[in-house]
């Protein structure tokens, strides 16, 4: 208990340690994954007072008061609803004992502080993130064109063309199928196992 105020004084209870995959289960986050559906973490850095759980659909953070208290809160950022940005990783000086790895989820900024001898698990998750966000970016681009699109096509036809009532109703339904299959599933990546995957090395 007093060890934990007086690391809490010093500013020590934020610098965070890189949790290998074999204790993934041991930490507090894996109990608020949707394991039904698939999600896994994939990179999780804790501290005396949070972790920062990566997982392939979301990053959950278990938000800590302080280092003495049990008190958490969990918060969920969906990669498909919240866009990463500003992601920049400042390494360690000679006398610095951390290294800082900061990046922006939807309006919420985060600088997650970990210990320097974890510098090579950090470029992974660096390059991640940045992954993720461009792939976020491209997306963008993606639905807002297939709306722009949309725009195109109904000036090009009128109502008063259309046979009848029944005909306005299928071609309503086709088009609002083919639309939300563009913008919610072709172009809004929710899984990002393959991107983990392919720069996190356990």
């Amino acid at each position: 208990m007093f060890r934990a105020i007086a690391s809490e004084a010093l500013g020590l209870s934020d610098i965070g340690s890189i949790i290998q995959p074999q204790d993934f289960n041991k930490v507090d986050a894996d109990d608020y994954l949707f394991h039904e559906d698939g999600e896994k973490i994939f990179f999780l850095i804790k501290s005396k007072k949070d972790e920062y759980c990566f997982t392939n659909f979301a990053l959950i953070h278990v938000d800590g008061v302080t280092a003495a208290s049990s008190k958490r809160s969990i918060k969920r950022y969906e990669y498909a609803s919240e866009i990463i940005s500003g992601v920049i990783l400042e390494t360690a000086g000679n006398i610095d004992m951390d290294i800082e790895l900061k990046f922006n989820i939807g309006a919420n900024s985060f600088i997650v502080n970990v210990r320097k001898d974890f510098i090579e698990q950090l470029k992974d998750i660096y390059k991640t993130l940045i992954s993720i966000s461009k792939r976020q970016y491209t997306d963008n681009i993606c639905r807002n064109n297939a709306l722009k699109t949309l725009d195109a096509i109904a000036s090009m036809y009128k109502i008063s063309n259309v046979a009848s009532g029944e005909a306005i109703t299928t071609q309503f339904n086709d088009i609002l199928t083919n639309l939300n299959s563009i913008m919610l599933v072709n172009y809004t990546k929710r899984d990002f196992s393959d991107v983990f995957s392919k720069y996190i090395r356990s």
